[in-house]
């Protein structure tokens, strides 16, 4: 339920993760981010706001982490969510790459 959430919310970054301009764990700080700033409405909302704790830093820096064992397994969840998902797009990005695309020269 939580996962599909985000999963939802990350995909409309697709291309922003393929041109570099973000990485999927960005974008899952910008969500829990998101998610906790505003009142509660359902039930993934309400169990990221008892579960999940985001700290950050004036320069951008951040850290997600969990308020319980489940929070953590949540946190945990949520991370290795964004990191396969990103290997999966750059994967498939690189899938239609030839050896010369990667020339200084072009």
């Amino acid at each position: 339920m939580i996962l599909s959430e985000f999963a939802k919310y990350l995909q409309q970054y697709d291309n922003d993760i393929t041109s570099n301009k973000t990485t999927a764990t960005k974008i899952l700080c910008e969500w829990i981010k998101h998610v906790i700033n505003k009142n509660p409405k359902n039930h993934v909302d309400k169990i990221v706001h008892k579960e999940i704790m985001l700290a950050q830093n004036n320069q951008g820096d951040f850290i997600i982490l969990g308020k319980s064992e489940s929070g953590r397994t949540l946190v945990n969840a949520l991370s290795n969510y964004a990191l396969s998902y990103e290997n999966f797009l750059m994967s498939r990005w690189l899938a239609n790459k030839k050896p010369q695309d990667f020339n200084k020269n072009n």
